[in-house]
Parts: structure tokens; sequence; C-alpha cells
């Protein structure tokens, strides 16, 4: 099958807007356009129903019943069970909630093992917790490739880890990393596994399920939704953590983890991300799937796209003698976000960029540690150019048109 990228682009209103025409997106890895099932639900929610929800008058009932579906037919996608699935008000707020319960339940000396590839927000909370006694371990890149070697990470599991975090893939180096293998060898130790998914979930939908993973993290708003953060947390761990939320919510499991207030209408506007998901796939399927199927393909769908655009780009940046592109040179593998190390401040050249219609950034984008980790000046940054399967030949074209005239 190959994506039919006019039908796709027509389900973003972002593609309408006067205001956006002729502007070519590639700053997608520091948050997605919404789809218009999310922008819909989240419209009629405050128009309709903007009310205390679970409530025995009709407003409120459907309320309540929206945000469970966002929750269930999520789940579902990710072949996960629905009290797996949790709203925090960010990956990064769920992520500090999650290491101060994991600083309550382990004991001094034992240890968690964090990497210099993450964003801030999967290594800054866990390495808090050597103020509380735990040992943290990094798990370092290779300084030339940004790679992460799992046989690296076998000489620093011991009896001691009770917790691995790594990413799928990093907001910089791109690269996946193969989570289910890794996540195997962590779990022969008898140590559980946190995944940041925030920058691969965009490219396609992870099936958790098969990951194997204890938690797995992402956020909405980066995946053509609200400003949400989305955790799954497996139940028996969730019920093994001490309870960070109210007392009486105890026995809930995806309210265990989650101590903030639930904003209503976003978490509710979330079942479009799966509206939408049901969408492509019926756009582009006759066969009927279960809900993880449909995901499934979907993803592939939206992969396959990315990585055939993905490979023109990488080849014109990998022949620059005065640039250095970070992370792999192969477009398989790796997620359409390029970083590319200019040796000078990359947010003038962004800028640069925008007068010839291109939307892209520069900085560090909060991956200091996998900058630093490869020889990158972090006060320099990276110039970052992230595309998702919204995007155009053509678009790509004249990105590469754009390059030309600023490099």
């Amino acid at each position: 099958m190959t994506l039919d990228t006019s039908f796709i682009r027509s389900q973003f209103p972002a593609f309408s807007e006067p205001s956006l025409r002729d502007r070519a997106f590639f700053e997608n890895a520091g948050g997605s356009y919404p789809c218009a099932q999310v922008v819909d639900r989240l419209t009629r929610f405050y128009r309709e129903r903007k009310v205390q929800p679970y409530g025995p008058y009709e407003a409120s009932r459907v309320a309540g019943e929206e945000m469970d579906e966002a929750r269930s037919r999520l789940a579902a996608m990710m072949g996960v069970d629905t009290d797996e699935v949790s709203f925090g008000p960010s990956t990064t707020a769920n992520t500090y909630v999650l290491a101060h319960a994991f600083g309550d339940w382990m004991q001094p000396g034992e240890a968690v093992i964090v990497t210099n590839q993450d964003h801030e927000a999967n290594t800054g909370p866990w390495r808090r917790l050597a103020a509380r006694g735990i040992e943290v371990r990094e798990w370092r890149i290779d300084r030339d490739t940004g790679h992460l070697d799992p046989a690296a990470l076998d000489k620093l599991l011991d009896d001691k880890v009770r917790l691995v975090c790594f990413p799928h893939c990093s907001n910089v180096v791109g690269e996946i990393n193969d989570v289910a293998a890794i996540t195997a060898r962590v779990h022969a130790t008898g140590a559980h596994v946190c995944i940041d998914g925030v920058s691969y979930a965009p490219h396609g939908l992870p099936d958790v399920g098969a990951t194997g993973a204890d938690i797995y993290l992402f956020s909405a708003y980066k995946t053509y939704g609200p400003h949400q953060g989305i955790m799954v947390i497996r139940r028996a761990l969730a019920e093994a953590l001490p309870n960070q939320g109210h007392y009486f919510n105890a026995a809930s499991p995806y309210k265990r983890l989650t101590p903030a207030g639930p904003d209503h209408a976003q978490i509710a506007a979330c079942a479009g991300m799966a509206d939408y998901i049901d969408t492509v796939h019926a756009h582009h399927v006759t066969t009927n799937h279960g809900p993880r199927e449909r995901a499934a393909i979907v993803h592939d769908l939206f992969r396959t796209h990315e990585t055939q655009l993905l490979q023109p780009l990488l080849d014109y940046l990998s022949l620059k003698n005065s640039v250095r592109l970070l992370g792999p040179a192969k477009a398989t593998g790796r997620a359409p976000t390029v970083a590319v190390d200019l040796h000078k401040p990359a947010e003038p050249v962004a800028q640069e960029l925008a007068q010839h219609g291109i939307n892209a950034g520069g900085g560090n984008f909060y991956a200091v540690r996998a900058l630093e980790g490869m020889g990158v000046d972090p006060e320099a940054g990276v110039l970052r150019l992230s595309f998702v399967h919204y995007t155009t030949k053509a678009e790509v074209d004249r990105l590469i048109r754009a390059l030309d005239h600023v490099l």
C-alpha cells in the first residue's frame, strides 16, 4: 500500500489555514499539527460537555463516557489493558511522579540505569534519586554515532538494578532502539524497564504490549492530539509502587500515579487520535481488523512513507563536509528526526530557513547530555529537521533547496 498523502492532509485543519499556507513544517518533533478528529472532539467538549464528568445528568454522563472512550480505545490499539493507561499534564510531569514513587519503593544502595541519549525528561527525574541514596548508573552513547550499545548495558546490569530507563528513539540521534530486545535483557536480570516513546510514537502508535515494557511514556501533542502526557504502566508494577494519588483512589491503577486533577476535555479529545487511526485504516484497507491490527497497519503505512522521504535528505546531508549529521545515515532503523551539527549557532540558520518558507528549529531541544556525549556544544545547539507522515516529497525537495542557500 502507498500512503495517500492528499487524503492524509485533508484530515489536518492546519493545511487549510491561510496563515500556514506556503510554509513547510519541519519541527514536528517539537509538536505535531492536531488532526481534525481531535479538534472536533475538543471543541464539542468545551461547547456541550464542559461540566464535572461522571455525574447523573446527561452532559456529565456523556463527558465521562468520552474520557473512558479515549483510555479504552488507545489501550486496545497499544495491546494493553484499559486501566494500564494514564493521562497526565505532560510526559515530564508523569516521569517526575514515577521517579518519586520509585524513590519511596527502592532501598538505598539499589540502582537505576539511565542513558545520556535521552531527552532530559526521562533522565533528569531519575538522576535525582541519587539524593535519596539510590545509585544512578549511566548507559553512555558512542561519541561518534550516538548509538546505545546493548553490550555496554550488560556491564551495568546486576542484582542491585531495579529499573532501566531509555528512549525508544532519541530526539536528536534519531536511531530507533531495539526496545523489545533490550527489555528482554533487562527482564532477565529481574529489573523493570521504562521507555520514553515521545520521539517514536508520532511515527506510528507503538504496540506497547509487544515491547514488553513495564512503563511506556509519550506525548499526545506530538501524536496529533492535545497537550497531554500518556503513560502506560503495567498493572502489577502500578500496584506495587506506592500510591501517589489520593488515598481513596489507591485501588485504581490509572489514578495511583497521576495525582494532578485530570484535564477532562483534553483526555476526551484523545479519543480523536483513535478516530484518526481508524479513518486512515478505513481509507487504505477494505478488510476489517481489530483495533490492535488497525493501529499496526497504519503504523507501517506511516513508517514506509517516512522512510522513503527520509533517505534523500540523509544522502544530501551526508555529502556536506561543512556539517555533521547526527545518528545513522540510513533511513531504515531511524526516525525522520534529523539533527545537524553546524559547528556554529544553529538558531540563526533556522531563522534563515524561515525566510525560505521552512519552519524548523535550532537549539539543544532538552537533549543537552546527548549533545555533550557526541561532542556537540549545547550552547550552539543543532539544526533539527523533523517530519512525519503528512509531509510530502515536494516539501522535502523544497527543504533541500533551501538548505543549499543557507548552508
